[in-house]
């Protein structure tokens, strides 16, 4: 077991390098995690972990940081968020950027793979024309294990059920064994790439639609606060943002405002001009 010290110790350091606030009601989830990393590295205990953490061991840091992150994703998760993309946001932007033919999509967070895998599959279903524009769609997350899963793109048959619909599976999947990828033409719509949304971020940008869904959750005010305005710095002035369903930007200082689409938490910069969605 951690003791207090080391349990306080863990969630200073998960705060500190991941922005995650950890309640004392996790310490079983922490400690059954730990363990787990403590026999794949062939450590003698959850105190030898520890102490090679406050070594500051880069490659133990990774490593705590990958086992202790959720990465809890499925494909169209939530799908309201979707289908605002599909009838009124790219529509929208499609109109607005024809002339430039460019469009930038940011996945924070985004685990193996699922979101961004969607939102291309979402453009090759229903927006063909768009597949002769520049599209860019980066994925980025803090662990590099479920970014080297989703750049495979294999998925098992229980993550292919949830949320993907039977058609999909069978136009933009293939059958390997027991399992399934997803097409390569598919796979190169998307570029993986890892990032801390509270460490150091490389240039990215600028985007026209972000999505940064059910990560805000585990933050606390002032770093949601920080966040928020770091990627209103790396978006477009009339780009799009998606929270989770959970989330929200109320009693938060922010430079978003909400847009009246139905029952997907989508946002604008307050100084973009007045939305035309849904018109």
């Amino acid at each position: 077991m951690l003791s207090d010290k080391d349990f306080a110790f863990i969630k200073q350091l998960l705060q500190q390098e991941a922005g995650i606030s950890l309640g004392s009601d996790k310490r079983y989830l922490v400690e059954s995690r730990l363990r787990k990393l403590v026999e794949e590295l062939g450590l003698d205990s959850l105190q030898t972990l520890v102490g090679l953490l406050r070594q500051k061991r880069t490659d133990i840091l990774s490593r705590t940081l990958d086992v202790l992150t959720t990465n809890e994703t499925l494909f169209f998760r939530d799908r309201k968020p979707f289908e605002a993309l599909r009838q009124y946001v790219l529509p929208e932007l499609i109109r607005k950027r024809r002339q430039y033919a460019r469009l930038s999509i940011w996945s924070a967070a985004a685990s193996t793979g699922q979101e961004p895998y969607s939102i291309a599959i979402l453009i090759k279903e229903h927006f063909p024309s768009l597949l002769k524009w520049r599209i860019s769609i980066l994925a980025t997350d803090i662990s590099p294990s479920v970014l080297e899963k989703a750049r495979q793109g294999i998925y098992s048959q229980l993550e292919v059920n949830r949320g993907l619909p039977a058609a999909y599976l069978v136009k933009y999947f293939r059958k390997i064994g027991k399992q399934w990828q997803i097409r390569e033409d598919v796979r190169r719509m998307v570029e993986f790439r890892e990032l801390n949304l509270v460490g150091n971020w490389p240039p990215i940008g600028p985007f026209d639609i972000v999505f940064l869904r059910n990560v805000l959750i585990y933050f606390d005010l002032a770093t949601k606060q920080r966040v928020l305005a770091r990627v209103a710095r790396v978006m477009r002035p009339d780009g799009y943002l998606f929270l989770g369903s959970a989330e929200t930007t109320l009693q938060i200082s922010t430079p978003f405002e909400p847009l009246p689409v139905p029952r997907s938490c989508c946002f604008r910069l307050k100084q973009a001009s007045p939305a035309t969605v849904g018109r």
